[in-house]
């Protein structure tokens, strides 16, 4: 008899922490994605900046839909990993509007 028992396995609080992670980061892009906003509307605004935002309302909710996704899937007993085009386009994602966040706020 192996020493490995067939129980249900028990995830422990990770898969609660990941959750929370990814709220933190879909609240962070909203975040982002607001100032983006405030600041094309705001008097005075570049081109640029009016192009910054509209890639950043394009890319928002994809990024939300990528995070709800993974979100969901935690929810299960036996999540599947991450794939990795999944992880590289929310780690690109989130990237993307903070970037455009922080070049809005300093120009």
């Amino acid at each position: 008899m192996s020493g490995a028992r067939a129980g249900p396995r028990d995830p422990g609080l990770q898969p609660e922490r990941t959750r929370l992670a990814w709220r933190r980061t879909t609240l962070a892009c909203t975040v982002a994605t607001a100032l983006g906003v405030r600041a094309a509307l705001h008097d005075g605004a570049s081109a640029a900046d009016a192009v910054t935002c509209g890639l950043c309302l394009l890319l928002w909710p994809c990024f939300l839909a990528v995070a709800h996704r993974r979100m969901t899937a935690l929810s299960t007993a036996r999540p599947r990993p991450l794939g990795p085009c999944v992880a590289v386009a929310a780690a690109l994602g989130a990237t993307f509007l903070a970037v455009c966040a922080m070049g809005m706020l300093f120009t």
